[in-house]
Protein backbone atom coordinates (compact mmCIF):
# COMPACT_ATOMS: atom_id res chain seq x y z
CA UNK A 1 0.00 0.00 0.00
CA UNK A 2 1.16 3.56 -0.60
CA UNK A 3 0.66 4.44 3.05
CA UNK A 4 3.79 2.52 3.94
CA UNK A 5 5.94 4.78 1.76
CA UNK A 6 7.51 6.87 4.50
CA UNK A 7 10.92 8.47 4.76
CA UNK A 8 12.32 8.98 8.24
CA UNK A 9 15.17 11.46 8.51
CA UNK A 10 17.43 10.62 11.42
CA UNK A 11 19.59 13.49 12.58
CA UNK A 12 21.39 16.05 10.51
CA UNK A 13 23.35 13.42 8.61
CA UNK A 14 20.20 12.72 6.65
CA UNK A 15 20.11 16.34 5.54
CA UNK A 16 23.45 15.95 3.80
CA UNK A 17 22.22 12.76 2.17
CA UNK A 18 19.06 14.46 0.98
CA UNK A 19 21.12 17.33 -0.37
CA UNK A 20 23.35 15.00 -2.32
CA UNK A 21 20.52 12.95 -3.77
CA UNK A 22 18.09 15.77 -4.55
CA UNK A 23 17.47 16.15 -8.25
CA UNK A 24 16.85 19.88 -8.20
CA UNK A 25 17.54 22.92 -6.05
CA UNK A 26 14.21 22.24 -4.38
CA UNK A 27 13.22 18.95 -2.83
CA UNK A 28 11.42 17.23 -5.66
CA UNK A 29 12.13 16.23 -9.22
CA UNK A 30 10.45 16.25 -12.62
CA UNK A 31 10.38 13.29 -14.97
CA UNK A 32 10.64 13.41 -18.74
CA UNK A 33 6.90 12.78 -18.98
CA UNK A 34 6.16 15.91 -16.95
CA UNK A 35 5.28 14.13 -13.72
CA UNK A 36 6.55 15.77 -10.52
CA UNK A 37 7.84 14.37 -7.25
CA UNK A 38 7.49 16.65 -4.24
CA UNK A 39 9.31 16.26 -0.97
CA UNK A 40 7.27 17.20 2.11
CA UNK A 41 8.76 17.47 5.62
CA UNK A 42 6.80 17.35 8.88
CA UNK A 43 7.98 18.67 12.24
CA UNK A 44 5.80 17.35 15.08
CA UNK A 45 6.38 13.73 14.16
CA UNK A 46 4.72 10.75 15.77
CA UNK A 47 3.78 7.43 14.12
CA UNK A 48 -0.01 7.84 14.26
CA UNK A 49 0.17 11.40 12.94
CA UNK A 50 2.54 10.40 10.15
CA UNK A 51 0.11 7.66 9.09
CA UNK A 52 -2.74 10.18 8.89
CA UNK A 53 -0.64 12.55 6.77
CA UNK A 54 0.42 9.71 4.48
CA UNK A 55 -3.21 8.76 3.97
CA UNK A 56 -4.09 12.33 2.98
CA UNK A 57 -1.14 12.42 0.59
CA UNK A 58 -2.37 9.18 -0.98
CA UNK A 59 -5.74 10.86 -1.57
CA UNK A 60 -3.98 13.86 -3.13
CA UNK A 61 -1.95 11.62 -5.42
CA UNK A 62 -5.07 9.77 -6.50
CA UNK A 63 -6.64 13.09 -7.54
CA UNK A 64 -3.38 14.32 -9.11
CA UNK A 65 -1.76 11.29 -10.80
CA UNK A 66 1.05 13.42 -12.23
CA UNK A 67 2.26 14.38 -8.71
CA UNK A 68 3.99 12.05 -6.25
CA UNK A 69 4.69 13.18 -2.68
CA UNK A 70 7.48 11.73 -0.56
CA UNK A 71 7.00 12.37 3.17
CA UNK A 72 10.06 13.00 5.34
CA UNK A 73 9.45 12.54 9.08
CA UNK A 74 12.42 13.57 11.24
CA UNK A 75 12.37 12.75 14.98
CA UNK A 76 10.47 15.53 16.74
CA UNK A 77 13.42 16.57 18.94
CA UNK A 78 15.54 17.28 15.86
CA UNK A 79 12.85 18.19 13.35
CA UNK A 80 12.98 21.98 13.33
CA UNK A 81 16.77 21.95 13.19
CA UNK A 82 16.64 19.37 10.41
CA UNK A 83 14.18 21.48 8.42
CA UNK A 84 16.35 24.55 8.93
CA UNK A 85 19.39 22.71 7.59
CA UNK A 86 17.41 21.53 4.57
CA UNK A 87 16.17 25.05 3.87
CA UNK A 88 19.69 26.46 4.23
CA UNK A 89 20.99 23.97 1.69
CA UNK A 90 18.21 24.82 -0.74
CA UNK A 91 17.63 21.11 -1.28
CA UNK A 92 15.40 18.37 0.02
CA UNK A 93 12.13 20.19 0.65
CA UNK A 94 9.18 21.55 -1.36
CA UNK A 95 6.38 21.58 1.23
CA UNK A 96 7.09 21.88 4.93
CA UNK A 97 5.48 22.19 8.32
CA UNK A 98 5.73 25.80 9.51
CA UNK A 99 5.11 26.67 13.16
CA UNK A 100 4.51 30.02 14.83
CA UNK A 101 7.93 29.63 16.46
CA UNK A 102 9.72 28.92 13.17
CA UNK A 103 7.94 31.21 10.71
CA UNK A 104 9.95 34.23 11.92
CA UNK A 105 13.46 32.87 11.44
CA UNK A 106 12.48 30.93 8.30
CA UNK A 107 10.93 33.99 6.62
CA UNK A 108 13.69 36.37 7.79
CA UNK A 109 16.16 34.17 5.93
CA UNK A 110 14.03 34.16 2.78
CA UNK A 111 13.34 30.43 2.94
CA UNK A 112 9.53 30.59 2.69
CA UNK A 113 7.57 31.24 -0.48
CA UNK A 114 4.84 33.90 -0.37
CA UNK A 115 1.70 32.19 -1.69
CA UNK A 116 -0.44 35.35 -1.76
CA UNK A 117 -0.83 35.56 -5.54
CA UNK A 118 -1.27 31.80 -5.92
CA UNK A 119 -4.06 31.74 -3.31
CA UNK A 120 -5.93 34.78 -4.65
CA UNK A 121 -8.54 32.64 -6.40
CA UNK A 122 -8.45 29.68 -4.02
CA UNK A 123 -12.00 28.48 -3.34
CA UNK A 124 -11.15 27.38 0.20
CA UNK A 125 -11.04 30.82 1.81
CA UNK A 126 -14.75 30.98 2.69
CA UNK A 127 -14.62 27.70 4.61
CA UNK A 128 -11.94 28.91 7.05
CA UNK A 129 -12.57 30.26 10.53
CA UNK A 130 -11.76 33.91 11.14
CA UNK A 131 -8.65 32.97 13.14
CA UNK A 132 -7.43 30.64 10.40
CA UNK A 133 -7.93 33.21 7.66
CA UNK A 134 -6.10 35.87 9.68
CA UNK A 135 -3.11 33.58 10.08
CA UNK A 136 -3.17 32.46 6.44
CA UNK A 137 -3.27 36.04 5.14
CA UNK A 138 -0.48 37.09 7.51
CA UNK A 139 0.86 40.62 7.44
CA UNK A 140 0.50 40.91 3.70
CA UNK A 141 2.27 37.61 3.05
CA UNK A 142 0.77 34.11 2.97
CA UNK A 143 3.72 32.08 4.22
CA UNK A 144 1.64 29.15 5.46
CA UNK A 145 -1.95 28.02 5.85
CA UNK A 146 -2.67 26.73 9.36
CA UNK A 147 -3.83 23.16 9.83
CA UNK A 148 -5.15 23.81 13.33
CA UNK A 149 -4.64 25.61 16.61
CA UNK A 150 -3.27 24.53 19.95
CA UNK A 151 -5.07 26.14 22.89
CA UNK A 152 -4.47 25.44 26.56
CA UNK A 153 -7.04 23.82 28.82
CA UNK A 154 -6.89 22.08 32.19
CA UNK A 155 -6.97 18.28 32.21
CA UNK A 156 -8.16 17.00 35.57
CA UNK A 157 -8.94 13.79 37.42
CA UNK A 158 -12.63 13.96 38.24
CA UNK A 159 -12.34 11.18 40.81
CA UNK A 160 -9.47 12.81 42.73
CA UNK A 161 -11.19 16.20 42.73
CA UNK A 162 -14.34 14.64 44.17
CA UNK A 163 -12.43 12.58 46.75
CA UNK A 164 -10.73 15.76 47.97
CA UNK A 165 -14.14 17.30 48.66
CA UNK A 166 -14.44 19.71 45.74
CA UNK A 167 -17.65 20.02 43.70
CA UNK A 168 -16.03 21.26 40.50
CA UNK A 169 -12.62 21.62 38.89
CA UNK A 170 -10.47 24.71 39.45
CA UNK A 171 -11.63 27.88 37.77
CA UNK A 172 -8.69 30.11 38.68
CA UNK A 173 -4.97 29.70 39.27
CA UNK A 174 -5.58 30.11 43.01
CA UNK A 175 -8.26 27.40 42.88
CA UNK A 176 -5.72 25.14 41.19
CA UNK A 177 -3.17 25.70 43.94
CA UNK A 178 -5.79 25.00 46.60
CA UNK A 179 -7.11 21.80 45.02
CA UNK A 180 -3.74 20.44 43.91
CA UNK A 181 -2.31 20.96 47.40
CA UNK A 182 -5.30 19.21 48.97
CA UNK A 183 -4.97 16.22 46.64
CA UNK A 184 -1.19 15.86 47.10
CA UNK A 185 -0.30 12.67 49.02
CA UNK A 186 3.21 11.38 48.23
CA UNK A 187 2.71 8.40 50.55
CA UNK A 188 0.14 7.11 48.05
CA UNK A 189 2.12 8.26 45.01
CA UNK A 190 -0.58 10.84 44.29
CA UNK A 191 0.50 14.35 43.36
CA UNK A 192 -1.49 17.45 42.62
CA UNK A 193 -0.01 18.97 39.48
CA UNK A 194 2.07 17.85 36.51
CA UNK A 195 4.51 20.75 36.73
CA UNK A 196 6.55 21.66 33.63
CA UNK A 197 10.05 22.25 34.93
CA UNK A 198 12.01 21.15 31.85
CA UNK A 199 11.83 22.05 28.16
CA UNK A 200 9.35 24.86 27.43
CA UNK A 201 8.70 25.26 31.15
CA UNK A 202 8.52 29.00 30.55
CA UNK A 203 5.22 28.72 28.68
CA UNK A 204 3.01 28.00 31.68
CA UNK A 205 4.76 30.65 33.76
CA UNK A 206 3.88 33.18 31.06
CA UNK A 207 0.29 31.86 30.89
CA UNK A 208 -0.14 32.61 34.59
CA UNK A 209 1.38 36.09 34.27
CA UNK A 210 -0.86 36.97 31.33
CA UNK A 211 -3.95 35.93 33.30
CA UNK A 212 -2.97 38.14 36.24
CA UNK A 213 -2.25 41.24 34.12
CA UNK A 214 -4.95 40.73 31.51
CA UNK A 215 -6.88 43.93 32.18
CA UNK A 216 -3.83 45.91 31.04
CA UNK A 217 -2.63 43.43 28.41
CA UNK A 218 -1.87 44.37 24.81
CA UNK A 219 -3.74 41.53 23.10
CA UNK A 220 -1.81 42.06 19.85
CA UNK A 221 1.47 41.43 21.69
CA UNK A 222 0.79 39.58 24.92
CA UNK A 223 4.29 40.18 26.26
CA UNK A 224 3.47 43.88 26.53
CA UNK A 225 1.02 46.00 28.51
CA UNK A 226 -1.13 48.66 26.88
CA UNK A 227 1.34 51.34 28.02
CA UNK A 228 4.22 49.60 26.23
CA UNK A 229 5.91 48.16 29.32
CA UNK A 230 6.54 44.42 29.46
CA UNK A 231 4.13 42.15 31.33
CA UNK A 232 7.06 41.08 33.50
CA UNK A 233 7.30 44.58 34.98
CA UNK A 234 3.69 44.65 36.23
CA UNK A 235 3.13 44.39 40.00
CA UNK A 236 0.56 41.63 39.39
CA UNK A 237 3.26 39.52 37.71
CA UNK A 238 4.95 38.95 41.07
CA UNK A 239 1.78 37.46 42.55
CA UNK A 240 1.37 35.31 39.45
CA UNK A 241 4.84 33.76 39.55
CA UNK A 242 4.67 33.24 43.30
CA UNK A 243 1.38 31.35 42.94
CA UNK A 244 2.71 29.39 39.99
CA UNK A 245 5.96 28.25 41.60
CA UNK A 246 4.02 27.38 44.76
CA UNK A 247 2.47 24.62 42.64
CA UNK A 248 5.89 23.01 42.46
CA UNK A 249 6.65 23.41 46.14
CA UNK A 250 3.25 22.31 47.45
CA UNK A 251 1.65 20.14 44.82
CA UNK A 252 4.06 18.45 42.40
CA UNK A 253 6.37 15.44 42.39
CA UNK A 254 10.05 16.38 42.96
CA UNK A 255 11.00 14.79 39.63
CA UNK A 256 8.87 17.43 37.84
CA UNK A 257 11.86 19.75 38.15
CA UNK A 258 12.94 18.34 34.78
CA UNK A 259 9.59 17.36 33.27
CA UNK A 260 8.89 18.33 29.68
CA UNK A 261 5.93 17.44 27.52
CA UNK A 262 6.31 13.61 27.54
CA UNK A 263 6.82 13.38 31.30
CA UNK A 264 3.92 15.72 32.09
CA UNK A 265 1.51 13.77 29.94
CA UNK A 266 2.78 10.45 31.30
CA UNK A 267 2.35 11.72 34.86
CA UNK A 268 -1.31 12.41 34.16
CA UNK A 269 -2.11 9.34 32.10
CA UNK A 270 -0.46 6.92 34.53
CA UNK A 271 -2.65 8.30 37.29
CA UNK A 272 0.02 9.89 39.47
CA UNK A 273 -0.95 13.55 38.96
CA UNK A 274 -4.38 15.13 39.22
CA UNK A 275 -3.98 18.20 37.01
CA UNK A 276 -2.27 18.90 33.70
CA UNK A 277 -2.21 22.11 31.69
CA UNK A 278 -1.85 21.17 28.03
CA UNK A 279 -2.99 21.50 24.43
CA UNK A 280 -5.96 19.55 22.99
CA UNK A 281 -3.68 17.11 21.17
CA UNK A 282 -3.31 15.38 24.55
CA UNK A 283 -7.00 14.39 24.50
CA UNK A 284 -6.31 11.49 22.14
CA UNK A 285 -3.37 10.35 24.29
CA UNK A 286 -5.47 10.32 27.45
CA UNK A 287 -8.28 8.50 25.68
CA UNK A 288 -5.80 5.78 24.73
CA UNK A 289 -4.48 5.48 28.30
CA UNK A 290 -5.66 3.32 31.20
CA UNK A 291 -7.81 6.13 32.58
CA UNK A 292 -11.52 5.51 32.08
CA UNK A 293 -13.92 8.13 30.74
CA UNK A 294 -15.39 8.79 34.18
CA UNK A 295 -11.96 9.40 35.74
CA UNK A 296 -10.98 12.53 33.80
CA UNK A 297 -12.21 15.54 31.88
CA UNK A 298 -11.04 18.98 30.77
CA UNK A 299 -11.91 22.43 32.08
CA UNK A 300 -11.36 25.89 30.56
CA UNK A 301 -8.07 27.71 30.93
CA UNK A 302 -7.47 29.08 34.43
CA UNK A 303 -8.39 32.71 35.07
CA UNK A 304 -6.58 35.36 37.05
CA UNK A 305 -7.85 37.59 39.89
CA UNK A 306 -10.06 39.65 37.55
CA UNK A 307 -11.85 36.53 36.31
CA UNK A 308 -10.29 36.44 32.85
CA UNK A 309 -7.70 34.34 31.06
CA UNK A 310 -5.44 35.05 28.10
CA UNK A 311 -5.64 32.31 25.48
CA UNK A 312 -2.52 32.41 23.30
CA UNK A 313 -3.54 30.21 20.39
CA UNK A 314 -0.43 28.47 19.11
CA UNK A 315 -0.59 27.61 15.43
CA UNK A 316 1.19 25.58 12.79
CA UNK A 317 0.49 24.76 9.18
CA UNK A 318 1.82 23.96 5.73
CA UNK A 319 4.06 26.21 3.64
CA UNK A 320 6.20 26.06 0.51
CA UNK A 321 9.98 26.42 0.31
CA UNK A 322 11.26 29.38 -1.70
CA UNK A 323 13.86 27.07 -3.26
CA UNK A 324 11.26 24.65 -4.61
CA UNK A 325 11.27 24.36 -8.39
CA UNK A 326 7.73 22.99 -8.36
CA UNK A 327 5.83 25.75 -6.59
CA UNK A 328 2.61 25.26 -8.58
CA UNK A 329 2.38 21.63 -7.52
CA UNK A 330 3.48 22.47 -3.98
CA UNK A 331 0.81 25.16 -3.58
CA UNK A 332 -1.78 22.75 -4.98
CA UNK A 333 -0.84 20.29 -2.22
CA UNK A 334 -1.11 22.98 0.47
CA UNK A 335 -4.54 23.96 -0.87
CA UNK A 336 -5.67 20.34 -0.79
CA UNK A 337 -4.50 19.77 2.80
CA UNK A 338 -6.25 23.01 3.84
CA UNK A 339 -9.60 22.19 2.20
CA UNK A 340 -12.60 21.15 4.25
CA UNK A 341 -12.49 17.35 4.37
CA UNK A 342 -8.72 16.77 4.63
CA UNK A 343 -8.29 19.62 7.14
CA UNK A 344 -11.12 18.38 9.35
CA UNK A 345 -9.83 14.80 9.21
CA UNK A 346 -6.36 15.97 10.24
CA UNK A 347 -7.67 18.21 13.04
CA UNK A 348 -9.84 15.49 14.53
CA UNK A 349 -7.13 12.84 14.28
CA UNK A 350 -4.70 15.14 16.11
CA UNK A 351 -7.17 16.78 18.53
CA UNK A 352 -6.67 20.29 17.16
CA UNK A 353 -8.91 23.33 17.25
CA UNK A 354 -10.11 23.17 13.60
CA UNK A 355 -9.52 25.71 10.84
CA UNK A 356 -12.81 24.87 9.10
CA UNK A 357 -15.74 26.88 10.47
CA UNK A 358 -18.33 24.15 9.89
CA UNK A 359 -16.28 21.63 11.89
CA UNK A 360 -17.31 23.24 15.17
CA UNK A 361 -20.86 21.95 14.57
CA UNK A 362 -19.59 18.37 14.40
CA UNK A 363 -20.56 16.11 17.30
CA UNK A 364 -16.87 15.34 17.70
CA UNK A 365 -16.29 18.81 19.16
CA UNK A 366 -19.60 19.11 20.99
CA UNK A 367 -19.14 16.43 23.64
CA UNK A 368 -16.73 15.03 26.20
CA UNK A 369 -13.35 16.68 26.78
CA UNK A 370 -13.83 19.06 23.83
CA UNK A 371 -16.64 20.95 25.58
CA UNK A 372 -14.15 23.12 27.48
CA UNK A 373 -12.85 24.47 24.16
CA UNK A 374 -16.39 25.19 23.01
CA UNK A 375 -16.97 27.05 26.28
CA UNK A 376 -13.89 29.20 25.72
CA UNK A 377 -14.76 29.87 22.08
CA UNK A 378 -18.27 30.99 23.02
CA UNK A 379 -17.03 33.32 25.79
CA UNK A 380 -14.26 35.46 24.26
CA UNK A 381 -14.74 38.19 26.87
CA UNK A 382 -13.56 35.81 29.59
CA UNK A 383 -11.13 33.69 27.55
CA UNK A 384 -9.45 36.41 25.55
CA UNK A 385 -7.56 35.39 22.40
CA UNK A 386 -4.13 37.02 22.40
CA UNK A 387 -1.06 36.93 20.19
CA UNK A 388 2.37 36.26 21.60
CA UNK A 389 5.45 37.55 19.70
CA UNK A 390 6.52 34.09 18.59
CA UNK A 391 7.59 35.33 15.18
CA UNK A 392 10.47 37.50 16.44
CA UNK A 393 13.92 36.44 15.29
CA UNK A 394 15.11 35.93 18.87
CA UNK A 395 12.29 33.61 19.96
CA UNK A 396 14.48 30.49 20.11
CA UNK A 397 17.03 32.41 22.18
CA UNK A 398 14.22 33.53 24.49
CA UNK A 399 12.99 29.97 25.01
CA UNK A 400 16.46 28.80 25.94
CA UNK A 401 17.03 31.68 28.35
CA UNK A 402 13.62 31.54 30.01
CA UNK A 403 13.71 27.76 30.43
CA UNK A 404 17.09 28.05 32.15
CA UNK A 405 15.72 30.77 34.43
CA UNK A 406 12.76 28.57 35.41
CA UNK A 407 15.24 25.83 36.27
CA UNK A 408 17.25 28.26 38.39
CA UNK A 409 14.15 29.24 40.39
CA UNK A 410 13.24 25.59 40.97
CA UNK A 411 16.80 24.80 42.10
CA UNK A 412 16.90 27.78 44.45
CA UNK A 413 19.51 29.68 42.44
CA UNK A 414 17.19 32.57 41.50
CA UNK A 415 14.25 34.25 43.21
CA UNK A 416 10.95 34.87 41.43
CA UNK A 417 11.57 38.63 41.59
CA UNK A 418 15.00 38.16 39.98
CA UNK A 419 13.37 36.08 37.24
CA UNK A 420 10.90 38.86 36.47
CA UNK A 421 13.62 41.52 36.50
CA UNK A 422 15.70 39.44 34.09
CA UNK A 423 12.80 38.78 31.73
CA UNK A 424 11.75 42.44 31.73
CA UNK A 425 15.30 43.59 30.98
CA UNK A 426 15.65 41.00 28.22
CA UNK A 427 12.55 42.13 26.31
CA UNK A 428 13.18 45.83 26.85
CA UNK A 429 16.68 45.41 25.43
CA UNK A 430 15.52 43.28 22.48
CA UNK A 431 12.82 45.70 21.42
CA UNK A 432 15.21 48.63 21.78
CA UNK A 433 18.02 47.04 19.79
CA UNK A 434 16.16 44.83 17.30
CA UNK A 435 12.71 46.40 17.05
Amino acid sequence: MKRTRLTTAVGLGTVALLGLTACSSGGGSESSDGSVTLQMVESLTNPARTEVIRGLLDDFEAANPDITVELVSPPTEQADQTIQQMLQSGKGVDVLEVRDITVGPFSNNGWLYDMTDDLADWDGWDALTENARTVAEGDGESLFIPYGFYGLSLFYRTDLVEEAGFDEPPHSWKDLLEQASAIQDPSKNVYGYAFRGGQNGNTNVVAAIEAYVIDELDVSNAFLLKDGATIFSAPEAQEAVDDYFALFEQASPPSAVSWGYPEMVAGFTNGSTAFLLQDPEVIATVQDSNLTEDQWDTAPLLVGPSGKAAQPLAVAGWGVAEASEHKDAAVKLVEFLSSAEPATEFAQANSLVPIIAAASDDEFYASGPWTSYVTMTEDPDTYVNVQQPRGVSWWTEWIQKSDQDVQNVLLGNMSTSELLESWDAYWVDKYASEG
